[in-house]
């Protein structure tokens, strides 16, 4: 359980971050629901909690900008006194062939899912040092450890947050604060829904169990890692892509 526990979750207004942001509040904790573009969404995400008994937040914040993530993580440690789980979701695509990329698609791309997690560590990380305690998730991606044609920029950066997380994870361990990634293979969601047929086929038949996952099979994974059972783990990278990569 996770009662009397602060989580943020960046990027938890759909998909992942939503299924993230209510298995967390269904154990106890108190959670901060990040959000950029859609308010609504986290308004839903946020009244979705409340229904079910949960205490939840809204909080907007672009975490490709560095004085946007202080002041956000500032606000939440003011509030609460005190941050105890950091879950490093929001990230964006603008998919395209290496030749014919713009420097501004791989910027982006870069910005959010890369230097946005770097941003949040960077300031949360304190606060979790002064604790002594903290537990930090970094969603990755199946990509970032095959690589995926039509995606350099998404596979740049889901590879650089793994070796963001066994870097932090080393510098953060001797204060009790452990960072750890999850790799997600196809899981269904928004991004993956407007993906015409024959694409999905092609994806299915990569997978040895034979599906696309769900965000909430992702969820319990950021769950357990969340929690005092995983205490003793950090650094690594926990696969929740139906075998894809063995």
């Amino acid at each position: 359980m996770l009662n009397g526990k602060v989580a943020v979750i960046t990027g938890a207004s759909r998909g992942i971050g939503r299924a993230v942001a209510l298995k967390l509040a269904s154990l106890g904790a108190v959670v901060v629901v990040n959000y950029n573009g859609s308010e609504e969404r986290a308004k839903e995400v946020q009244q979705e909690i409340e229904a079910d008994g949960g205490k939840a937040y809204i909080y907007r914040c672009d975490v490709s900008d560095y004085g946007q993530c202080e002041t956000f993580i500032q606000d939440v440690i003011k509030e609460y006194g005190h941050l105890d789980i950091l879950v490093n979701n929001a990230g964006v695509t603008r998919d395209g062939l290496l030749m014919k990329m713009t420097e501004e698609a791989f910027d982006q791309v870069i910005g959010t899912n890369l230097k946005g997690a770097f941003n949040t560590i960077r300031f949360a990380s304190r606060q979790m040092l002064k604790q002594k305690s903290g537990r930090i998730i970094n969603m990755s991606s199946v990509v970032g450890v095959t690589g995926n044609a039509g995606q350099v920029n998404y596979a740049a950066s889901k590879a650089g947050v793994i070796g963001l997380t066994k870097a932090a994870a080393r510098e953060l361990a001797s204060r009790g604060v452990t960072v750890n990634a999850i790799a997600p293979g196809f899981i269904e969601t928004d991004m993956t829904s407007i993906l015409p047929e024959k694409v999905k086929e092609a994806s299915v038949a990569q997978i040895p169990l034979g599906s696309f996952g769900k965000p909430e099979q992702v969820a319990a994974a950021a769950a357990f890692l969340a929690s005092e059972d995983a205490g003793y783990i950090t650094g690594q990278v926990l696969h929740v892509d139906g075998g894809m990569v063995m």
